[in-house]
């Protein structure tokens, strides 16, 4: 089959080209991201993959559906950005990678978790410039903190395991659907509202849908305990981000690690190192030394590209084949 790959880097087209060895697809690698203006590009291609911030909105799948499209492959987990709507009126089937590898993102996660509170870019910077002194590092052990995990499905789990049975924290968990093997070694399930007035930390990990679109906002902000971290590595609309500068300002928020943030389509993934960004909202949130920002790089790991370009090319193959597309939307749990 032939596949339009938008929004490609050297490392998407790396992994890809690898695991297409064994699946022979006709991959046509596209550096500009989906949208309405670039959807023509899959002129003569029976499906597109797309990544976390390419658009496949209503009028992009019916431009698609046009030109003869009948797939469209994500290589990620979440799948906000696609009107499941829209691709089911036009016959359009949605697939997806829900476990590329969830380690990639779980370490990750208590990488940030570690770095902020320890306050390690802070020192590494400092240190660059021969300034050794100690002051205003001083951090937090992890061990019998109160961590909450909003979400744990296939990455929100092991963090919670990692914190739990790693670190000694007190772990509270929230999730429509309870893990009794999290149970089982301590991990407490408790109400959405009750984690976030208990816990010294957060950390997000569930799918965004607009029941989770800014689940931290101003109210709930309000209700959290004084100096909470808040650890986001999910999406970045989970977080209503002036809530949170606000959150910041007030010192209410006491620390903040973001791999992903509301607004990141425009900036994520290229190097502006030589422009002038203009998301004044972004500038002001990098503005404060507790905060840390990574550019959606949480999930790039050797084993988490090889899986990813597995996972897709196989449920490409399985389409032409005919045969059922066991990662298509709507057919699995959807967790973080």
């Amino acid at each position: 089959m032939r596949v339009a790959v938008f929004g490609t880097k050297g490392y998407d087209r790396r992994f890809l080209n690898e695991a297409n060895a064994v699946h022979g697809h006709e991959l046509v690698f596209l550096e500009p991201r989906l949208d309405l203006s670039t959807a023509p590009l899959a002129a003569g291609c029976g499906a597109v993959c797309i990544f976390v911030n390419d658009s496949a909105d209503s009028r992009v799948l019916e431009t698609l559906k046009n030109l003869g499209v009948e797939l469209v492959a994500l290589r990620c987990a979440g799948f906000n950005n696609v009107d499941l709507a829209a691709a089911a009126r036009l016959g359009i089937d949605i697939v997806r990678v829900p476990a590329y590898s969830p380690h990639a993102v779980a370490e990750f996660t208590i990488g940030l978790m570690l770095a902020v509170d320890r306050h390690i870019p802070r020192a590494w910077s400092r240190v660059r410039d021969n300034n050794f002194a100690l002051d205003g590092l001083i951090g937090r052990n992890l061990h019998e903190r109160t961590v909450g995990v909003i979400g744990t499905g296939k990455i929100g789990a092991p963090v919670a395991r990692s914190l739990r049975a790693g670190f000694g924290c007190e772990v509270l968990a929230s999730d429509v659907i309870a893990d009794p093997a999290l149970e089982a070694i301590g991990v407490r399930y408790v109400p959405r509202a009750t984690l976030l007035a208990e816990a010294e930390i957060v950390t997000l990990h569930c799918p965004l849908t607009p029941e989770t679109r800014h689940l931290i906002d101003g109210a709930a902000i309000e209700r959290v305990r004084e100096g909470l971290l808040i650890v986001n590595t999910s999406r970045g609309a989970l977080i209503d981000t002036a809530a949170l500068i606000e959150g910041l300002k007030s010192r209410k928020i006491g620390g903040v690690a973001l791999d992903v943030y509301e607004q990141e389509a425009d900036l994520f993934f290229e190097d502006l190192s030589n422009e002038i960004v203009g998301d004044d909202v972004f500038q002001r949130l990098l503005t404060f030394p507790n905060v840390l920002v990574t550019g959606h790089q949480a999930f790039l790991t050797e084993e988490a590209l090889s899986a990813i370009a597995a996972t897709t090319l196989t449920s490409i193959s399985d389409a032409e084949a005919g045969r059922p597309l066991v990662n298509r939307v709507g057919t699995e749990r959807v967790a973080g």
